[in-house]
């Protein structure tokens, strides 16, 4: 499987592995086989049981169509609503464990999916052309991925930062910093794989940074002689499974 190197805000580099065009393709089924799941009960719903056909009679063909349209409207805006409100998965792809993230290590937003959507027309008009461009370029990216600067990543067998640096949250517990839920799970992502890498090189000023970056974020002061860089990262990884369920 083909890795990408991703330069974080950190400016270290993070290995992921590429998502598969197979694995693209089933969430690219599933996401239409939900779709077209919502299309027939729409329809089920506005034709059969409201019995609403009659309101079609007697209109003009592009009257039609706008209505057909805006009955419709949620699976065109399908990928764009859900990969913004998923953190860059939508169905298909939670079930096949694949992600759309920047390249360059921030976190994807709303803009970035809108360009992928919008560059969809092309990718799933012309699919030969959306094909062939994912397997000519580096990371398997469609012309949407190129134009946003997105690609999409696999997130299995990814490996467990509480195996590695953290010990199992006791029922006791008391999180310190309740700012962390304004971290997402792609900041979260990040931190933990860059403080894992740091670890395990004792880069010293690799953990500075990136404690420096998460109290900028959060907007903490923390009075060093009582709490260390990394005893402070180590809080902050824990407040977030604290607070969120998450390993």
């Amino acid at each position: 499987m083909s890795q990408i190197a991703i330069n974080t805000s950190q400016n270290v580099n993070i290995n992921f592995n590429i998502s598969s065009i197979g694995e693209r393709f089933l969430a690219f089924i599933i996401d239409s086989l939900i779709k077209g799941a919502y299309m027939l009960v729409t329809f089920y719903i506005f034709f059969t049981i409201l019995d609403l056909g009659y309101l079609l009679d007697g209109l003009d063909q592009w009257s039609q169509m706008a209505i057909y349209i805006a009955i419709t409207f949620p699976v065109y805006i399908y990928p764009v609503v859900l990969e913004s409100l998923m953190e860059g998965q939508t169905p298909g792809k939670k079930i096949m464990k694949i992600r759309v993230v920047k390249i360059d290590g921030y976190q994807a937003g709303f803009g970035d999916y809108l360009i992928r959507w919008v560059f969809r027309v092309i990718d799933v008009s012309f699919l030969i052309v959306g094909f062939i461009t994912m397997l000519v370029t580096k990371n398997n990216q469609r012309f949407g991925d190129i134009a946003a600067g997105t690609a999409v990543i696999s997130l299995k067998n990814n490996i467990n930062i509480s195996h590695t640096i953290l010990e199992n949250l006791h029922t006791d517990y008391i999180p310190t910093f309740p700012q962390v839920i304004g971290l997402s799970d792609n900041d979260m992502r990040i931190i933990k794989d860059n403080y894992l890498k740091a670890l395990k090189i004792d880069d010293r000023q690799i953990i500075s940074k990136l404690s420096d970056k998460i109290k900028g974020i959060l907007k903490l002061e923390i009075d060093p002689t009582k709490m260390t860089e990394r005893q402070f990262i180590n809080v902050i990884i824990k407040d977030y499974n604290y607070y969120t369920g998450k390993d």
